[in-house]
């Protein structure tokens, strides 16, 4: 595929980046032309100050994002009401520890933005089961009489045994 004149950078790696590969590349990005490369110092500071509201909010600031950053006014991007209003509530002490960090930041206003939610992903646990246990499992599915009402009851242990044993 070849990347057309308005674009010139092609992404290379697959879809799923580190955080830090994806900046790398949206750095890269800005870098091809010189209209571009012109955000880079805004996107820098809207990533330093980002990094700064989640360090002094971390519990409440995973969901929310800088919207803008002009003329000493912050907006912020929340994705619910009630976020808001606790957001709210802390925002006297984010701003002085935003001036203390060496931000000139003279008002903060909240911006809920249901569509722009902002989730960390959290890996789900697997569960592991040991080979002893799916052998028994196993031996159970094999000794279940034949008969319509454990048909299912087999077609589940067998489906469960063969998907735990393909993990491992």
């Amino acid at each position: 595929m070849r990347p057309s004149s308005s674009f010139p950078y092609q992404r290379s790696a697959p879809a799923a980046h580190t955080s830090i590969r994806t900046a790398q590349g949206a750095a890269d990005f800005l870098r091809a032309s010189d209209k571009m490369a012109s955000l880079l110092p805004t996107v820098a500071r809207m990533t330093a100050l980002q990094k700064d509201c989640a360090a002094i909010l971390p519990d409440m600031f995973n969901a929310c994002a800088v919207l803008q950053f002009e003329s000493d006014h912050l907006v912020f991007s929340i994705p619910n009401a009630a976020l808001a209003a606790k957001l709210k509530q802390k925002l006297p002490n984010l701003q002085v520890a935003l001036l203390k960090r060496g931000w000139q930041v003279s008002s903060i206003r909240l911006k809920v933005q249901v569509g722009q939610h902002v989730e960390k992903s959290i890996p789900s646990r697997q569960l592991k089961l040991p080979a002893q246990a799916l052998s028994a499992l196993e031996a159970l599915g094999d000794t279940l009489e034949e008969s319509p009402r454990n048909a299912a009851l087999k077609a589940a242990i067998r489906i469960f045994t063969s998907r735990h044993r393909d993990t491992k």
